[in-house]
C-alpha cells in the first residue's frame, strides 16, 4: 500500500502571519495606519504576545509592516522615501541617491498581447493598460550623450537615464488616463495604492545587457546600438497575484544597477 502524503504543519506564528495579511490585504488596516498593539492582537488570536511579535517580525522583513520606536507598527506604504527606493534599483556611482522626475509619453487601453497576458495571468486580449515613460535624474551628464540630451540638461530637465514600458490589468486600473497621471505628484506605485487599492509587494526581475534600437535611443538621447542594461519585472500583491510586467531601459553610464540580497 503506497502512503499518501504527509500533512503539511505550519508553525503557530505562520498561521497568525497569514491571518495578519488577510487582514491587510481586505484593507481592515489601511497603508500608513497603524496596526493594533501586540497585546491586542495576542487576545484577538487567542496566542502568546511573542508568537504575535515573530509573525509581525516576518512582516516586518517582508516589508508589509514597519516597526517605530515608541510609535507602533504600522502597514509599510509606497509613500515612504524608503518603499520608493526599493524598487529603484539605479543610483550613481559616486554614491548618493539622485533626486528623478517622471516624464509621461502616453497611456493607452490596449488588448493584452499574449506575452503579457501570460505573465498577467490574463486570456490574450483582454483589456491591460500600457504606461511609457521616462525617468529624468539630476547629476552629471556623461561625454557620451547627444546633443538633445545636453540641450535637454541645459533647459534644467536633468538626464534621461531610463525608459518603462508598463503594462497593467484593465480591470483593476479602470479609469487609469494620461491626465491622472500627469496630475498625480508622488511615486507611480504610490498612485496605484491610494487610487487603485493595489499595493506591490514584491517583484521578480531579469536583468540583461543589450544594444539600443533607434527607437529607444532616441528616448534616452544615446546614439543607436549604445550599450543599455534591460530589466523586466513581473510585481505582485497579495495572494502572489501578478499586477504588473514591466520592462527598462536603463542608461548605465556613471550609473549602476544595484541589488541588495538577504
Amino acid at each position: 500500500m503506497t502512503a499518501g502524503p504527509s500533512p503539511t504543519f505550519s508553525p503557530l506564528y505562520r498561521q497568525i502571519k497569514a491571518l495578519i495579511t488577510q487582514s491587510l490585504e481586505s484593507g481592515e488596516w489601511r497603508p500608513g495606519e497603524t496596526i493594533p498593539s501586540e497585546v491586542e492582537l495576542a487576545g484577538r488570536y487567542r496566542v502568546s504576545q511573542g508568537t504575535v511579535r515573530k509573525a509581525i517580525d516576518e512582516l516586518a522583513a517582508d516589508n508589509l509592516l514597519v516597526r517605530r520606536q515608541g510609535k507602533g507598527t504600522f502597514v509599510a506604504t509606497h509613500h515612504e522615501d524608503r518603499m520608493q527606493f526599493r524598487f529603484l534599483r539605479l543610483l550613481p556611482d559616486e554614491g548618493g541617491i539622485p533626486s528623478h522626475t517622471s516624464r509621461l509619453l502616453d497611456c493607452r487601453r490596449l488588448r493584452a498581447p499574449a506575452d503579457v497576458a501570460r505573465q498577467l495571468d490574463l486570456k490574450a486580449g483582454e483589456p491591460v493598460v500600457q504606461v511609457r515613460r521616462v525617468l529624468q535624474f539630476d547629476g552629471r551628464q556623461a561625454d557620451a550623450r547627444t546633443a538633445e540630451s545636453r540641450a535637454a540638461e541645459t533647459r534644467g530637465e536633468g538626464r534621461t537615464l531610463v525608459f518603462d514600458e508598463i503594462w497593467l490589468p484593465g480591470a483593476l486600473f479602470k479609469g487609469l488616463t494620461s491626465e491622472r497621471l500627469i496630475d498625480y505628484k508622488g511615486p507611480l506605485y504610490a498612485m496605484f495604492e491610494t487610487e487603485f487599492g493595489t499595493r506591490m509587494i514584491r517583484a521578480s526581475e531579469r536583468v540583461k545587457a543589450v544594444a539600443a534600437d533607434a527607437d529607444v535611443a532616441a528616448l534616452l538621447g544615446v546614439p543607436p546600438g549604445a550599450p543599455l542594461l534591460r530589466v523586466e519585472r513581473l510585481s505582485y500583491t497579495y495572494g502572489d497575484r501578478p499586477v504588473e510586467v514591466r520592462r527598462g531601459w536603463y542608461v548605465t553610464t556613471d550609473f549602476h544597477y544595484q541589488n541588495d540580497l538577504s
